[in-house]
């Protein structure tokens, strides 16, 4: 009897496999830090080793020059470099803080570029006719209001569907950016200006510069946009029902909630928030629509609120860092004498695939099945140490 058990006691531990990953007890909050830089290094050291071996120039000059592009490290007017990047980095956060709630209710928008453009398009629309019949201090506001309900339109459609009909979100929010991109193709085509296949930047009406530089409101209105999304989240009411939805819809259920309503009235809060940054692009500091107005900040949002692991301040970070990352890579390839834009993706790249792989290492530890017949796996579950 006693051989019987120990011959299927043998068999069990040869069937278990000899390494497997367990949930690591939580991390201090310093060693989660110290992971993550060390990743961002080693995401930075490797960005620069390709750079440097696609010119003649060192890994230490793709450093100064990436401080050079995005904060004018040297140059002789490092304060419009600034104004740039803390302009760029208050539009990228805003549509971040767009995508937050949505994302905190599992409902994954990634229409964040269609709503930018339905935005830009009733902007300039409202621009182009309603500027010099009507007062300017009125087109503005109506310009501001059509604005952010397109873009909370565009946004409510597929939150509809999503609640009544259980429609997959992902493939329908990507759906209508594509939608909104032949769309805003049609406007610039009927509104070019004679002679030419774009719109030309209007003068008036249009929102004011703060200061004399164009960016200032933009930066101002987002902070204020922060500082309300953290409340809002965090505080209140809405954002308390929000987070038990993402949690479960059936418990939502439970304890009352109308699933649908929170759903709807989530995408369309996300959406006017994109609109902003619409209104921020056409009304205040490019005056025209472009096809890739927005470039891109949709998607590249959808991995600045990954990065700021859902949290409005450190989505704040984020937005900081990648827009810097990105500012300072468009010098540095002029510097190094490298025409494709490909190296600014593939830095990013490496930032996004290093940060996000080194949750690995926090949430997980990789143990053997057997101490006894393993003595090495005294150093990979207890360092080393003896019992």
């Amino acid at each position: 009897m006693k051989n019987n058990m120990k011959t299927k006691d043998s068999q069990t531990r040869q069937k278990e496999p000899l390494l497997h990953l367990v949930k690591a007890p939580a991390a201090p909050l310093y060693k989660s830090i110290l992971i993550k830089i060390g990743a961002l290094l080693i995401s930075l050291l490797l960005g620069a080793t390709i750079c440097s071996l696609l010119s003649n120039n060192s890994i230490l000059d793709f450093f100064v020059y990436l401080f050079k592009g995005a904060i004018g490290l040297g140059s002789a007017r490092p304060e419009r470099r600034i104004y740039t990047l803390l302009g760029e980095t208050a539009l990228l956060l805003c549509v971040a803080l767009a995508l937050l709630p949505a994302f905190k209710m599992r409902f994954w928008n990634l229409g964040g570029n269609g709503q930018i453009m339905i935005s830009c398009i009733a902007t300039m629309l409202i621009i182009k006719l309603l500027g010099g019949v009507w007062p300017d201090w009125l087109v503005i506001i109506v310009m501001i209001v059509a604005g952010v309900l397109a873009g909370a339109v565009w946004a409510v459609i597929p939150a509809i569907f999503k609640a009544f009909f259980k429609t997959n979100e992902s493939l329908f929010t990507l759906m209508m950016n594509y939608i909104a991109m032949g769309l805003g193709t049609y406007f610039i085509t009927a509104f070019a200006d004679s002679g030419s296949n774009t719109i030309l930047p209007v003068q008036n009406p249009v929102l004011p510069d703060i200061g004399g530089n164009e960016y200032f409101l933009s930066i101002i209105v987002v902070a204020l946009i922060t500082a309300f999304m953290c409340v809002y989240l965090k505080f209140g009411k809405h954002g308390f029902e929000i987070s038990i939805v993402g949690g479960s819809e059936n418990t939502a259920k439970y304890v009352g909630l109308n699933v649908k309503k929170v759903i709807i009235r989530t995408l369309a809060l996300s959406g006017a928030l994109c609109g902003v940054v619409g209104v921020l692009l056409v009304g205040s500091i490019h005056h025209t629509v472009t096809p890739n107005l927005s470039h891109d900040m949709g998607f590249t949002a959808i991995m600045v609120a990954w990065l700021g692991k859902l949290d409005p301040i450190l989505i704040v970070v984020a937005s900081l860092f990648i827009t810097f990352i990105d500012k300072g890579m468009s010098t540095v390839n002029t510097e190094f004498g490298i025409t494709s834009s490909a190296s600014s993706n593939i830095v990013l790249g490496l930032i996004y695939f290093f940060i996000i792989g080194s949750e690995f290492f926090i949430e997980y530890q990789i143990k053997l099945r057997d101490k006894k017949k393993f003595p090495f796996g005294h150093f990979l579950k207890d360092g080393g140490k003896k019992q």
